[in-house]
């Protein structure tokens, strides 16, 4: 598999357990009366207008460093023209079960498109995964490209929220998984639920949570981290026997029009990874879980 290098702006998300009002976490110790960063697994669904914690942990200059690297380290080249979409859809149908046979195995319902790298003549390489992850999001549950916001949108939304402070419009910062359940809300989308995943813990306890997920109705899920800052997207999971575990993994970092699905499958752009090995045990994660938000929605799941 392609390295693209750290992406996904899922370093700074440990900071966003967020005060409001309107605000829903679940098990989160108070000190204070300010949130804390858990030491244990929790959710929470934020809402439009937010506010950083002061609590916020502060990172190394060699993270900040090293993003700032992995975003300039792509070639100048000739901005690409825009093109028309044409995107490929439901891109891991034909892949066969992992392992030596599944105990119990869930994929996500209804419809999606695969957003990747410069699929819509933006050449993003090196910051733009978060977005298109978002993106292939915001496609659920009937696959198509309406309603589906672009690149600068998500900026701008981001800076209408206060999210981001002026200027994010138009900038090459990466985004992660709670930019992503606050634009979900802000455009209409599914509905989106976060979840962290503390370091160390890796995505082992989280599986009954996504089989769970999966076999209700549930789309696709969003997932980045700090160590594994590579936003990328979950679409199904398969449990056995004894301790196998696999995650059926999408990955927008894909560069050029791909033709049809199976070469995707056959690049491993999209495919089943074992849990133990596809996730580095040395970061946190977060998840964005999808489900339908409307009568609509639940629709087009059948």
């Amino acid at each position: 598999m392609p390295n693209h290098g750290a992406e996904g702006m899922e370093g700074r998300e440990v900071r966003a357990w967020r005060r409001g009002p309107r605000r829903c976490i679940v098990g989160t110790p108070r000190v204070g009366g300010a949130s804390t960063v858990p030491s244990f697994s929790c959710c929470l669904v934020p809402s439009k207008k937010v506010a950083r914690s002061s609590l916020e942990p502060e990172f190394s200059l060699e993270f900040a460093l090293r993003r700032q690297d992995a975003a300039s380290a792509w070639p100048r080249q000739p901005p690409l023209q825009p093109t028309a979409l044409d995107l490929l859809k439901d891109v891991h149908m034909g892949l066969a079960p992992p392992g030596r046979g599944p105990v119990r195995l869930a994929v996500l319902s209804g419809h999606y498109l695969y957003y990747h790298y410069g699929c819509d003549g933006l050449d993003d390489r090196g910051w733009g995964c978060g977005y298109r992850t978002l993106q292939t999001l915001c496609s659920w549950p009937e696959g198509r490209p309406a309603g589906v916001p672009g690149l600068v949108a998500v900026q701008t939304a981001l800076e209408d929220m206060g999210d981001k402070p002026p200027g994010f419009r138009g900038s090459r910062s990466w985004i992660g998984c709670v930019e992503a359940s606050l634009c979900l809300d802000y455009f209409g989308g599914p509905k989106g639920r976060l979840c962290h995943v503390p370091r160390g813990a890796g995505l082992q306890g989280e599986l009954e949570r996504l089989y769970s997920h999966f076999a209700g109705g549930g789309g696709p899920v969003m997932v980045g981290g700090d160590a594994d800052a590579q936003s990328k997207a979950l679409l199904g999971v398969c449990l056995g026997p004894g301790t196998e575990a696999y995650v059926l993994v999408l990955d927008p970092h894909c560069w050029g029009p791909p033709k049809n699905s199976s070469e995707l499958q056959a690049a491993g752009w999209v495919g089943w990874r074992e849990v133990s090995t596809a996730f580095d045990p040395n970061s946190f994660y977060n998840l964005c879980l999808t489900s339908h938000n409307s009568e609509k929605q639940r629709q087009a799941l059948n």
